[in-house]
């Protein structure tokens, strides 16, 4: 897991069952925000993000790797390897994996700290727990 050090924004991707949260940083790679969801389901999956990279002018996309706590990987973190290996074929930018233990809990920890009520934090803790994991590959990359 090699950091990208070329200029430009990059993408994170919080993968989910029904969902892909995705997550952009800005030009400089400090701050890490919301961009929304893509509806899982390959090939159109992988359309969707290449589109957003075009879009966004992004120079990396980063992709959460659900390791188990002992740091070991199981079915979900093989699937996330997959996904970052199909990315890499379709797209002309780096792809990279982010280890994403406790993302989830802690978008839904800002979430409810937030004031964001249950079926509406739902709704965006995909997207929030992609930012959570963009912004640790941003602050691990500085």
């Amino acid at each position: 897991m090699g950091q990208t050090r070329r200029p430009g924004r990059a993408l994170g991707l919080d993968l989910g069952d029904a969902r892909i949260g995705v997550a952009i940083s800005d030009d400089e790679r400090r701050l890490a925000v919301p961009l929304g969801t893509v509806r899982t389901g390959a090939p159109a999956d992988l359309r969707a993000i290449a589109q957003l990279v075009r879009e966004h002018g992004v120079t990396v996309v980063v992709v959460g790797l659900p390791l188990v706590m002992s740091g070991t990987g199981g079915a979900r973190a093989a699937h996330a390897e997959r996904f970052a290996e199909a990315l890499r074929g379709v797209l002309d930018v780096p792809v990279e994996l982010q280890d994403e233990r406790l993302s989830t809990v802690e978008a839904e920890r800002a979430l409810r700290d937030a004031g964001v009520a249950g079926r509406s934090r739902r709704a965006v803790v995909d997207r929030s727990a992609a930012t959570v994991i963009l912004q640790a590959w941003l602050d691990r990359s500085t």
